[in-house]
């Protein structure tokens, strides 16, 4: 984290809600460090301790104090809180730790155009759309999601999409020395119901859409949806919303943000419109390749036309969202299509790659639910050839959601020409019994199951020929592959490169089955 001025108790302490303070008496001591660990933990830090899922942050109050935590914000006060300390019992340690962040880091998060991007596919697509278009009109904007920040063009690299609390307000401070004057941000719903963005006010809050996911930890799909909409909740008064009005859980979103702050985006101009916008957006693609796609972007006052590399409707819907929320900034349409028209990429978000002789090409992408598996293949399936196979490799992870897996399946076997049936991250999961239950929902017998992941991508290979297209879905950019609590390096677009491109495909004359 970079260095940060310290800051005098007191100025932390006017920022909380504080229902009793014990210990030390010296709420004028200088805090050099804020910390949710008590690893972390360094003489003068400020240390928060937090309940969690795993771990109780209260048992480890002593060691923390031990370490030269100079005061602790707690639920419950230790019975050891005579000194040493200035102990600061509150009723929410997260929204605490929130709060105490903007404080140490001089409101970091106000000071900078904050946009957040939520939904349950395509967040990080149009994030990083939208802040690499923001930095090549002139507006240096950094990045938080996926397991990345970008500033200034350097990587830092991520445990989670959207960090704690104190994590954040770091980064903003970063973008903020680093000249930013934007921050675009994925806002998963584990952080808005966790108040990891408790206090925040966007600028500027986009919905992508929303399908089965995180039900393991939300329940149900009503949860899940009132989770997303907290962001709108927390959009500035002067702000502007940006919503996928395709998407049946666009008007809950949409419900508590002023019709004039609405921009609304379809990829279907002639339906009849259900909810008040304040501004209207619309796409349609006009020719399309595997290589490529012609678009067509209708603004309020102007239409463009845009090549993009990025396949697929949703991906239309994804550049058009973007393009919605650099007009709401004040960019003129013909500058905002001059640089979507620019070459994009995500690594792992629809990644080609060809064979030599590029006849044969294989995807990789994160799609690990069933809106995106299935939309992922429809996309595919409208590029290849009517005499060309559409191939796909897929696993589920362990330890989560097991509701979604038969119905990947399902739209596997419907979707494709022919599954290869694998592992993603298994985690403390039983492979095979991942394998049983994905197996369950799938239709036919255009399946084989390949327990281990890289096998089933070099079978899948070797099985094409010119012309078929090959999805390998899942994981993505990740460069592991988690099991039994191990991670593993490694890479889907490495062993698709190297079967590729180094000529372990079957001869192009076979003929097909």
């Amino acid at each position: 984290m970079p260095f940060q001025e310290p800051l005098p108790l007191s100025a932390i302490v006017r920022e909380l809600d504080v229902l009793e303070m014990a210990g030390t008496e010296d709420a004028e001591r200088m805090i050099v460090s804020l910390a949710a660990d008590s690893r972390e933990v360094l003489p003068g830090s400020l240390f928060v301790a937090i309940r969690g899922f795993a771990f109780d942050g209260h048992r480890y109050i002593s060691e923390a104090v031990r370490s030269g935590a100079a005061a602790v914000i707690c639920e419950a006060l230790p019975e050891d809180n005579g000194s040493g300390a200035v102990y600061i019992r509150v009723a929410d340690s997260r929204r605490a730790l929130a709060a105490a962040a903007r404080a140490f880091y001089r409101n970091a998060s106000e000071r900078i155009f904050l946009i957040g991007v939520t939904g349950t596919n395509g967040k990080t697509t149009t994030a990083r759309l939208i802040a690499d278009m923001l930095n090549s009109c002139g507006i240096p904007a950094g990045y938080i999601g996926t397991n990345l920040c970008r500033i200034a063009g350097r990587d830092i690299s991520l445990d989670r999409t959207t960090p704690e609390a104190h994590e954040l307000q770091a980064l903003f401070r970063r973008m903020l020395d680093a000249g930013c004057q934007a921050a675009v941000m994925e806002v998963s719903s584990h952080a808005l119901v966790l108040d990891r963005v408790s206090g925040l006010r966007f600028r500027c809050a986009v919905f992508t859409n929303l399908s089965m996911e995180h039900l393991d930890f939300h329940q149900t799909m009503a949860g899940y949806a009132d989770a997303k909409q907290i962001l709108f909740d927390q959009l500035d008064p002067e702000g502007f919303a940006v919503f996928n009005i395709d998407d049946p859980y666009a008007s809950q979103m949409a419900s508590r943000v002023a019709a004039d702050k609405r921009f609304c985006c379809t990829l279907k101009p002639q339906r009849e419109l259900t909810l008040r916008c304040g501004r209207s957006f619309s796409a349609a693609v006009s020719s399309r390749t595997l290589g490529s796609a012609s678009v067509e972007l209708h603004f309020p006052d102007a239409v463009h036309t845009v090549q993009t590399e990025l396949p697929g409707m949703y991906n239309v819907m994804n550049l058009l969202e973007a393009a919605a929320v650099l007009s709401g900034m004040g960019i003129a349409p013909g500058h905002v299509a001059a640089v979507l028209g620019k070459p994009f990429r995500v690594e792992g978000r629809m990644e080609r790659i060809w064979d030599t002789e590029k006849s044969r090409c294989a995807f990789v992408d994160y799609a690990h639910t069933p809106d995106a598996l299935e939309k992922a293949l429809s996309a595919l399936g409208e590029l290849k050839s009517s005499d060309a196979r559409l191939v796909v490799v897929f696993g589920c992870g362990g330890n989560r959601d097991r509701l979604k897996r038969p119905e990947m399946g399902r739209i596997a076997s419907e979707k494709a020409d022919f599954v290869f049936l694998t592992s993603d991250n298994p985690r403390d999961e039983n492979p095979e019994f991942i394998l049983d239950e994905i197996e369950c929902g799938m239709e036919g017998s255009n399946y084989r199951r390949i327990t281990g992941r890289e096998e089933a991508i070099r079978e899948a290979a070797a099985t094409l020929l010119p012309g078929d297209i090959l999805l390998v879905a899942g994981k993505g950019h990740e460069t592991y592959q988690e099991i039994a609590g191990i991670k593993h390096f490694f890479s889907d677009q490495e062993i698709l490169r190297e079967c590729l491109q180094n000529g372990s495909l079957m001869a192009p004359e076979k003929e097909r089955a």
